[in-house]
């Protein structure tokens, strides 16, 4: 009896030691695992006392808990630490079946589906133990149900191994470890002994194995750590009201920005805060360009950016508000000094804006580096298909009947870097595959299209220059689509592909058929000339060929240099 007690104990001090180092980005899963333990070592500790057989199905209604739901939390937390998806609904079947059986479970004494009549109890050691089990058809069906978690789970480790090079192997080995000792606890244990009950010990140990786990995978995600760093002490603030104008939360940062801040109560109005940041929301939700706001304290001078508070993957409802405070004094300052020596500073002002400029190009052009690191077949592409569009668009500047403004050249130039930003999103093991794609794996690809024009909105998000934007993102969305409508992802046809985007296409192709891959050696030129003049009017805009033709020249000559 005293092994069950030690094992209740031990268990809740696991709880207290999950506590002590939870973080709010550990998995639910090990959250679930480590509460239910305790249950299912109390059950066995009213097994072990019981003084009748009513008694004793108690506990051993609280014990099968751990076949029904502490296997298949063990299991989702393998499969989310593997990156192994499961969608919702197959989650909410595995979890509706595992509570249908366990339902059974609850008839033991009073249907004969699980057991068959009471079984006996008996007592070695102290402690009482149940014996004379007859199980019924639904118990047979719990270990089938039970065989079929731990085989999966078992497969997702074995794949994992196989496939699954992100995965740390250290954590993998611990995970082999956690289930092996649970197939023993819940199989083997009956070989050893029907006496004592192994399976307290089992759950212990792998609740400890998985505390292990959760603590160590922080180690491979930095985010996290830097997450939360950069939110309680970076150089932003942050501030967040309900609808109703209720005091939410506040950072640190923004605490010693602004002290009032400090003498706010959670879920309660302050007069000081709806007289600051009232007026503010009603000019926001008047205009939403009125989005910035400033706070003089003292010599500082704050900015203040209001937006909504949005919860919730479904419809984002609108939960009240957020405000982001920077110190903006120096911007400030640069102001005062542009209006008192405006002449002066004038020439300044250009500098840092076009150093600005060049640094935001510098971060993109950065990023779509970055993401060409990952894929082994199209170094250099980002730049041969820049220089390809410039190419082509100087030629149609000449044609004076086409009227293309500067400001669209120069967009249109300065978007082709972006054009495969998407790409970042795709598996390396597709990205980096040396040769053809399956159909699923090149329908994992062509996503990269539809994935780009979001990261592009989101990294030009706010931009002054509308025109750039928008070129920016349907370069990125669309350089895949044909003219006779066969391309992806829209499938878009004729002049519904918008103009960048065709532009686009003859540079991402022409570059693709004169360069080396990994997969294919590069075309000659009349090659990749016959192939890209076949295509006008089926892949390509037909009223782009005249420009084609007279920039093939300089084309072949720009690709001749990079020999």
């Amino acid at each position: 009896m005293g092994f069950y007690y030690a094992m209740l104990a031990f268990s809740l001090l696991m709880v207290i030691v999950y506590a002590f180092i939870f973080h709010k980005h550990f998995d639910i899963n090990i959250t679930i695992l480590t509460i239910l333990v305790p249950v299912i070592n109390f059950g066995f500790v009213v097994m072990g006392n019981a003084t009748d057989i009513k008694e004793a199905i108690v506990g051993l209604k609280l014990s099968y808990i751990g076949g029904c739901f502490v296997l298949i939390s063990a299991m989702f937390l393998i499969c989310n630490i593997c990156g192994v998806s499961i969608k919702p609904w197959q989650r909410a079947l595995i979890v509706l079946v595992s509570a249908g059986v366990y339902s059974t479970s609850l008839t033991i004494g009073h249907l004969d589906i699980f057991y068959k009549g009471l079984p006996s109890l008996a007592s070695f050691g102290g402690a009482s133990y149940i014996t004379n089990k007859q199980y019924g058809f639904m118990h047979t069906v719990f270990y089938v149900m039970v065989a079929l978690y731990y085989a999966f789970t078992i497969f997702i480790i074995i794949y994992s191994f196989v496939k699954k090079k992100h995965v740390s192997r250290t954590i993998l080995g611990l995970i082999v470890l956690a289930v092996t000792i649970a197939v023993f606890g819940f199989f083997g244990s009956r070989i050893i002994t029907s006496k004592v009950e192994i399976l307290p010990a089992t759950y212990n140990l792998g609740v400890v194995i998985y505390l292990i786990i959760a603590s160590r995978l922080r180690l491979y995600d930095a985010s996290d750590s830097v997450t939360d760093a950069l939110v309680q002490k970076g150089n932003t603030g942050f501030v967040s009201f309900d609808h109703k104008m209720k005091y939410l939360d506040s950072n640190e940062t923004a605490n010693e920005m602004i002290p009032e801040l400090k003498d706010l109560v959670v879920d309660k109005q302050s007069p000081w805060a709806n007289e600051t940041f009232l007026p503010w929301i009603k000019a926001y939700e008047e205009n939403k360009e009125n989005d910035i706001q400033y706070i003089h304290k003292g010599d500082k001078v704050y900015l203040v950016q209001i937006g909504l508070l949005e919860i919730g993957h479904i419809g984002h409802a609108h939960r009240g508000y957020q405000f982001f405070i920077t110190d903006d004094t120096a911007n400030q300052q640069y102001i005062e000094l542009i209006k008192n020596y405006n002449n002066q500073l004038e020439e300044e002002v250009k500098k840092k804006t076009a150093s600005i400029v060049e640094m935001h190009d510098k971060l993109v052009l950065g990023m779509a580096t970055m993401v060409e690191g990952r894929d082994n077949s199209t170094g250099g592409h980002i730049k041969r298909t820049s220089d390809c569009v410039r190419i082509l668009v100087d030629e149609m500047k000449k044609d004076p009947n086409l009227h293309l403004s500067e400001s669209f050249c120069k967009a249109m130039i300065k978007a082709a870097p972006m054009h495969d930003l998407g790409k970042i999103t795709v598996d390396d093991a597709i990205l980096r595959k040396p040769g053809k794609y399956t159909p699923e794996e090149f329908a994992i690809m062509k996503t990269h299209a539809a994935e780009g024009a979001r990261i592009v909105k989101q990294i030009l998000d706010g931009t002054d220059d509308k025109e750039f934007y928008q070129i920016a993102i349907n370069v990125a969305h669309y350089h895949h689509e044909r003219w006779d409508g066969s391309g992806y992802p829209k499938g878009l046809k004729g002049e519904e592909i918008p103009y960048e985007a065709r532009i686009m296409a003859i540079a991402d192709v022409y570059d693709a058929l004169v360069s080396k891959r990994v997969y294919k050696e590069r075309m000659s030129f009349e090659q990749a000339n016959s192939i890209i003049m076949d295509g006008m009017g089926k892949h390509f805009d037909k009223s782009l060929e005249p420009y084609y033709v007279r920039a093939k020249e300089k084309l072949e000559e720009y690709y001749k240099s990079l020999d």
